[in-house]
């Protein structure tokens, strides 16, 4: 008895049975732990959050305004990098290497705004040595500065090989993993903007 074959949309690939639904599933699992992780750490942040031990609180160093710029920045993003995908899935080149170079570039704008960040804190004193609190905040947003490098790094990695062979299948499964797993930062982001910043800064 012959089984009936799916007729697959050409740029949507067949969500059950291809090799390209199933590394996306796989990565979807990985997502999931990682959430599990930054969970433990946000957790962690909240119960030392009062833990300055006389030094500056999160009210006394933190500064709304830079800090919106950032997330303002990692939104607009989000945006470029889903065009980015809708692209890649339609097989357009020109513009799938555009998009995620913007993705690149805003993303590299957050970078050197966050270093400068902590610079200025470390500069002043406040490094992760002085409190419980500062020690929860610079592993916290450590952790999602590293994501944000190695998203930074994966982009470099996986559009040069677009630019020489253009896509396929597996530069077009692995750009929309590097999609996801941008996005997935950026929500991070969301949260610490929330929690750490927005509940704990100033103006």
């Amino acid at each position: 008895m012959k089984h009936p074959q799916t007729a697959g949309h050409e740029s949507l690939p067949d969500s059950h049975q291809d090799v390209y639904s199933k590394t996306l599933f796989g990565f979807w699992v990985y997502l999931l732990t990682d959430f599990v992780f930054f969970s433990a750490l946000f957790a962690t942040y909240i119960v030392l959050h009062s833990g300055t031990y006389g030094g500056p609180t999160s009210r006394e160093l933190f500064h709304l305004p830079c800090t919106l710029a950032q997330t303002l920045l990692l939104l607009v993003s989000s945006f470029t990098i889903g065009l980015g995908g809708v692209a890649a899935h339609r097989g357009n080149k020109k513009w799938t290497i555009l998009l995620f170079g913007i993705s690149f570039l805003l993303g590299l704008i957050f970078m050197g705004m966050q270093f400068g960040e902590f610079f200025r804190l470390i500069n002043a004193g406040n490094s992760w040595e002085r409190s419980a609190f500062l020690s929860a905040f610079f592993t916290l947003v450590g952790t999602h500065m590293l994501h944000v490098v190695f998203a930074l790094l994966w982009v470099i990695v996986l559009i040069i090989p677009v630019c020489l062979q253009g896509i396929t299948e597996v530069s077009l499964r692995r750009l929309i993993c590097l999609k996801m797993f941008w996005q997935f930062i950026n929500v991070v982001w969301i949260f610490i903007f929330s929690i750490v910043y927005l509940l704990g800064g100033s103006y």
